[in-house]
């Protein structure tokens, strides 16, 4: 599991690099590269929150809108059958086939189950 870090909705993927003797990290869910990496815990931090602020700062010198990460949606493929039966048993138990997804993305985290 990787460890994750959050600011102003942005999330970074953090790894420790022994090679390096440093954490290194990426943010995720936006195309835009944005890396930063810092020698402590502080350091790390206070790294990935100047690269969100610089890009945030450089979107808006160019005039474009920095790309967000996690809107809400995305599209889940699945076999046609299994589509079906998960429609099948939305209708069955009253819900739309957004809600059940929902519901069981939250029912695997809670449980922390591997899958």
């Amino acid at each position: 599991m990787k460890n994750v870090m959050q600011y102003k909705g942005y999330y970074g993927v953090v790894e420790y690099s022994d090679e390096d003797k440093c954490f290194l990290g990426k943010v995720i869910g936006i195309s835009d590269l944005i890396s930063f990496e810092g020698k402590s815990v502080t350091g790390l931090k206070t790294d990935f929150q100047g690269a969100i602020n610089d890009y945030i700062s450089l979107c808006e010198r160019q005039g474009k809108e920095p790309q967000k990460a996690y809107k809400g949606s995305f599209n889940v493929r699945v076999t046609p059958d299994l589509h079906m039966e998960a429609v099948a048993y939305s209708e069955r138990h009253g819900m739309t086939l957004n809600a059940f997804v929902e519901k069981a993305i939250l029912i695997a985290m809670t449980t922390d189950n591997e899958l």
